[in-house]
């Protein structure tokens, strides 16, 4: 059964069940995403959400896991061709930059899985395991920029970058809670040190 459900959640439906739950979550908040309204608007019956995800917290850790590994991955090519410390920093605050302006509901869903951790363990574990991963995947792109003499680490990988992630949260949580105020000089300043690139 469970191979069964692996398959059926790489396919169609999974996507439809997927995309249902973050846009509701877009226009509801996560209070006011019940699978009956996800089972509706993804086009399914609502038992078979029950089926593969039993609970609306892990569809909701679902959603996110796959938002963030498609971010991750959108920024694998362009890490891996980047020469400089600047260079790496720049295609990190434009993405970003991008996914606030164009992909805002995945960070509004990520702060309320945060607070909705708060009270439920299940919750909070299953997103720090997805935080931990993503973070362990630009560790290694950032120990394999080190070997190549693009980056001279002062820290280890994995503590710079979770650094450079709380800054990311902490900006985007300004941004989106003052959408009208002038966000530039503050990116402009993340861009600044050039501490850690290689002479």
């Amino acid at each position: 059964m469970e191979a069964a459900a692996q398959r059926e959640l790489s396919g169609e439906k999974a996507t439809r069940i997927v995309e249902a739950m973050r846009s509701s979550v877009a226009r509801r908040g996560i209070s006011g995403s019940t699978f009956e309204h996800v089972a509706r608007e993804a086009g399914v019956s609502r038992g078979l959400l029950h089926y593969y995800f039993g609970t609306k917290e892990a569809l909701l850790v679902e959603v996110v896991r796959r938002d963030a590994e498609h971010r991750i991955a959108r920024l694998d090519e362009p890490l891996a061709a980047a020469s400089s410390a600047d260079e790496i920093l720049q295609i990190l605050v434009a993405d970003l930059q991008d996914s606030i302006d164009n992909e805002p509901g995945f960070w509004v869903l990520l702060f309320e899985l945060f607070t909705a951790g708060r009270r439920n363990p299940d919750i909070q574990r299953e997103v720090g395991v997805l935080f931990s991963r993503t973070r362990e995947h630009v560790a290694e792109i950032f120990r394999a920029k080190s070997s190549e003499g693009v980056l001279n680490l002062r820290h280890d990988a994995d503590a710079v970058v979770g650094l450079l992630f709380a800054l990311a949260d902490g900006i985007a949580l300004q941004m989106l809670s003052d959408p009208e105020g002038d966000h530039a000089p503050m990116i402009a300043a993340g861009l600044t040190p050039r501490a850690t690139t290689r002479r």
